[in-house]
């Protein structure tokens, strides 16, 4: 049994993790050009902008931030000279979940052993994750205490999904879900939801178990909708589709560090552990996954069912103190604007029943999304 360190974290740091899509600027189609595009990016530092599984994604991370307007300082330079360097390839960056036309058996798996090995594992159901997501870590001080925020934060999750859902479409396809990247994951044979843990050791064996009896080759293959990372020391909430903008990638993040850190606080404070029933999530995980920010959710402590407006209400009113301590207030109300507003899926079916074409969603949010004037 191979042993796992956390690596404690003395405060709640940030670092976010955006997956973005490449297209050609012409044919607004995904291009499978990552390679050329880290060539032209190799001076930045290393581990910012990476590869994933295919070809037409590109990973931008932060480093390690202290807040969110630290996280929006890294991501902004960063963006900028993606930017530069995809209009020098007649490329563009696609803000979404999935693509409204691509057809995932076109995509090309990124040349790489571990991406290899993960495909002859999985086969179509790896083939298939031509998505894209935000994923947040937060710094905790223990292995433990991650474990049990997971725990914790589970019922948190729904809503995140609810705020973030940007993937209506598939091949061209409307799916009649908001979230159709969320369904895709969950063919995953280690994503969806986690396992109820007690504890770090818990959590420990689980990983050993599942790499020693051969059904997954390394811890990395864990695809939670929230995990502990153990080389960050943090909680990583991994269940937001990738949201169309910097400022609602921004309002996310603020409001994942408030919950981590509030619920971080609430154990050291010894604060009572409700019970709620993992059905309870899955059922509302699914309501979001279909109507997102038009959701009707299920309240896990009163059973009564509430809208996703109010449910963002109740959240900043709660984590107000907090995020005033973190300085991302106005980061966190950004996330009641979007639960009053068109959700990112609402906006490529809008524009879809504007111009019947596709590509014009693409085009259009691409564009509006960008940090720089179109050239």
């Amino acid at each position: 049994m191979s042993k796992l360190v956390f690596r404690s974290n003395d405060a709640p740091t940030l670092g976010v993790e955006l997956e973005l899509g490449l297209v050609d600027a012409q044919s607004m189609d995904l291009s499978s050009s990552v390679g050329p595009v880290l060539e032209r990016l190799a001076h930045l530092p290393a581990g910012c902008v990476k590869p994933e599984l295919m070809q037409c994604c590109l990973e931008i991370n932060t480093g390690v931030c202290r807040t969110v307007d630290e996280a929006e300082a890294d991501l902004r330079g960063k963006l900028l000279q993606v930017e530069s360097v995809l209009d020098g390839l007649g490329l563009k960056l696609w803000w979404g979940a999935t693509h409204p036309f691509a057809l995932w058996g076109q995509q090309q798996v990124t040349p790489d052993d571990r991406y290899q090995g993960l495909v002859q594992l999985l086969q179509e159901m790896a083939r298939r994750l031509v998505t894209f997501g935000l994923h947040v870590h937060v710094g905790v001080d223990s292995g433990d205490k991650a474990v049990m925020i997971c725990e914790r934060i589970m019922q948190h999750l729904p809503t995140l999904l609810a705020l973030s859902c940007s993937s209506p479409y598939w091949e061209n396809r409307n799916t009649g879900l908001q979230s159709h990247r969320s369904k895709i994951m969950e063919g995953l044979p280690t994503a969806g939801l986690p396992t109820l843990m007690r504890n770090w050791s818990e959590y420990v064996w689980l990983v050993n178990h599942m790499i020693d009896t051969g059904f997954m080759n390394t811890i990395r293959e864990i695809w939670w909708d929230v995990r502990p990372h153990h080389n960050f020391g943090t909680v990583e909430v991994r269940v937001c589709d990738m949201p169309g903008n910097l400022p609602d990638v921004l309002a996310l993040t603020a409001l994942v560090q408030c919950l981590v850190k509030a619920l971080s606080d609430e154990i050291d404070e010894g604060t009572y552990q409700h019970e709620f029933h993992p059905m309870m999530v899955r059922q509302n995980k699914w309501r979001a996954c279909r109507y997102g920010n038009q959701a009707q959710l299920v309240n896990a402590y009163t059973h009564e069912v509430q809208s996703v407006s109010r449910i963002i209400r109740h959240l900043i009113d709660r984590l107000g103190p907090v995020s005033d301590e973190l300085r991302c207030r106005p980061h966190l109300e950004q996330t009641q604007r979007m639960a009053d507003g068109l959700s990112w899926a609402d906006r490529q079916l809008e524009i879809y029943q504007q111009t019947g074409d596709a590509r014009q969603i693409v085009r259009q949010l691409c564009a509006e999304a960008r940090l720089t004037p179109e050239v």
